[in-house]
């Protein structure tokens, strides 16, 4: 599909303009023909501006909604119509969903006009429901999409809440450290300076004072620039795939990280293989969804292993990254013809094992948070308290 733009006149003689995401020329002077309308110019728009992608809770509330209103025989267009005027829905949101209604009054399929969106909604969603158009079961199909993307959001809602405390802990140990050295060490610098030996943690602990007291600015600066470095190091790929394979090889993170992307490839890979998509179309679907670029990348060598008859779980075998209940669980639904079945089992399986494997990580982090904020605190009383006992034994020997 493309998108033009086109001036045209009515039967009556009316000049109207305005575009169209049709599929050449010819086809958008069929269809303003349909509407009484000729064609006297058109120019391609080449609009490659992507769009941000939705989030996962807003997909599902638009797909649970549609499958709601189709499935109580409301048409398609004003399903769209009710879902673009919801008090919830905002801006942005309300702009796409307006676009959409227009394309499908002129005639466009709803899949064709998700897809024009340029990314606002994900491949995945575009292709299961192109497949419910040309089955007829749309409400079916929306409804399944909408527990699909609700779970997705409930998992990363579920990994974000647990990161919320450990954040808390770290933001009040970096909020201590700051105070102790900014506003509490330097009361004590002058009774230190008197002094003609200090303990060596004393010493570190009032050289950082002093760092922090001087050079505020070129800390500050130098952290920034670390930041906004690393950002545009990650947008090379070969550096992208390098740390999302440090991602899921690191002891304790490693193992969620891996669960929770085999997770995410099993559930798409299921709703693509239900909706009767072809496994090669499937495979190159779901590798978008996994959220591991190292792990994305090694379907290059396994998506022609599948187109050339081999089996998918021996394919999906190659892969460093998966947990090895998937490819056994496939084997499974291969040898005994269930491989939609299985791969639905094995998505709730591993959503399930994602969920507990959250739940270990967030009772390993809190604890190391504090036992962190206890160090720190001790090593400051240490050095502060070591260095009085020894001004005062000074001060009792003379």
């Amino acid at each position: 599909m493309a998108q033009y733009k086109y001036k045209a006149t009515t039967g009556e003689g009316k000049r109207i303009s305005g575009t169209m995401n049709v599929a050449d020329e010819t086809d958008l002077q069929q269809r303003l023909h349909e509407q009484d309308a000729f064609l006297i110019s058109a120019k391609e728009v080449n609009n490659n501006k992507a769009s941000r992608q939705l989030k996962a809770k807003v997909l599902g509330d638009f797909s649970r909604q549609l499958s709601t209103l189709v499935g109580a025989g409301v048409t398609l267009v004003r399903a769209l119509n009710i879902i673009s005027t919801g008090e919830a829905v905002k801006p942005r949101e309300k702009a796409i969903y307006d676009d959409i209604l227009k394309q499908l009054r002129q005639g466009i399929s709803l899949s064709d006009a998700m897809e024009a969106q340029n990314g606002a909604f994900p491949s995945l969603m575009i292709y299961m429901y192109r497949s419910a158009e040309s089955s007829g079961n749309l409400d079916k199909v929306t409804m399944q999409m909408a527990e699909h993307y609700e779970k997705s959001h409930k998992l990363e809602s579920k990994i974000s809440s647990s990161m919320t405390y450990p954040k808390i802990l770290g933001v009040m140990i970096v909020a201590v450290v700051l105070i102790i050295t900014k506003f509490v060490l330097p009361q004590f610098g002058e009774l230190f300076n008197q002094m003609e030996t200090m303990p060596m943690s004393t010493r570190i602990l009032m050289g950082f004072s002093d760092l922090i007291q001087n050079y505020w600015f070129w800390l500050l600066l130098g952290v920034i620039l670390l930041i906004v470095g690393l950002r545009l190091l990650l947008l090379n790929r070969s550096v992208r795939i390098f740390w999302d394979k440090i991602k899921i090889k690191v002891p304790l993170f490693g193992k969620l990280n891996k669960t929770i992307c085999t997770s995410r490839f099993a559930r798409t890979l299921s709703s693509l293989y239900a909706a009767g998509i072809p496994i090669v179309s499937c495979l190159q679907i779901a590798r978008k969804t996994i959220g591991n670029e190292f792990i994305d990348d090694q379907f290059d060598q396994v998506i022609p292993f599948v187109r050339a008859g081999n089996n998918l779980s021996d394919g999906l075998d190659l892969i460093d990254g998966f947990v090895r209940k998937l490819t056994d669980s496939i084997r499974v639904g291969e040898e005994t013809g269930s491989l939609d079945d299985m791969l639905q089992s094995t998505a709730d399986s591993l959503e399930y094992d994602a969920d507990i494997a959250i739940s270990k990580l967030v009772s390993y982090v809190e604890p190391l948070m504090l036992i962190i904020m206890g160090v720190v605190v001790a090593f400051v009383l240490v050095s502060v308290f070591s260095a009085l006992y020894g001004s005062y034994g000074s001060i009792a020997g003379m």
